[in-house]
């Protein structure tokens, strides 16, 4: 029981800061989509790990009765999350000592791939090309990325906490079951043994 408890409210933790990270790289990815240009790994791995993410852990709340059946399996998945998220948050690295409010687009590269974002956008004079408003985006994104690596390591803890102690209850009753199963076939000896004594003392009359 509190195994369970902690394990649904950290998915539903999980479930609301994997929303506005989608929400977020969704506006990026549009923005890449309109410009006919690929978007760059350090947006489309938080996406697609994000957005799997958040099925896995609907699917993993709504059918609650198979999860805790197969929670070794849970706890395996969600630790291929936690370090799906590790890398995500890895491609991010640029953007965590970045200040917002003079951005200026990070290195060459990082400048180059923001695309409708950073240097084509400034060609273009793109409604997109806003460099603090992407950089705020973009770490919001980096920080909530460390917390789902957080959340995620905890439910892997969590889901194998629950296989261990269903595995301990379901020791418990068998061992429960042999004992009961054993008196029961001790009980019903020890009677037949005290009827047969019984008949063999009964007087016998010879007429």
């Amino acid at each position: 029981m509190f195994g369970s408890l902690f394990f649904i409210f950290n998915r539903l933790v999980e479930i609301v800061f994997l929303i506005p990270i989608i929400g977020i790289l969704a506006y990026f990815v549009h923005g890449y989509l309109q410009a006919n240009i690929l978007a760059p790994p350090y947006i489309l791995v938080m996406f697609i790990v994000s957005v799997l993410a958040v099925f896995w852990c609907l699917d993993t709340l709504i059918r609650y009765s198979s999860t805790k059946r197969s929670a070794i399996f849970v706890s395996f998945v969600d630790l291929l999350f936690f370090g799906a998220f590790i890398a995500a948050v890895y491609q991010l690295r640029f953007i965590a000592n970045s200040d917002c409010g003079h951005w200026e687009g990070g290195t060459n590269s990082v400048w180059v791939s923001l695309g409708p974002f950073g240097e084509y956008g400034a060609r273009i004079d793109s409604p997109e090309y806003k460099l603090n408003k992407t950089c705020a985006m973009l770490k919001t994104c980096f920080a909530m990325g460390i917390m789902e690596v957080i959340f995620f390591s905890w439910t892997a803890f969590w889901a194998l906490f629950i296989h261990t102690r269903s595995r301990e209850v379901v020791v418990k009753e068998t061992h429960v079951r042999r004992r009961s199963h054993s008196s029961r076939r001790g009980h019903s000896s020890g009677g037949s043994h005290h009827r047969h004594r019984s008949s063999s003392r009964r007087p016998a009359y010879v007429v």
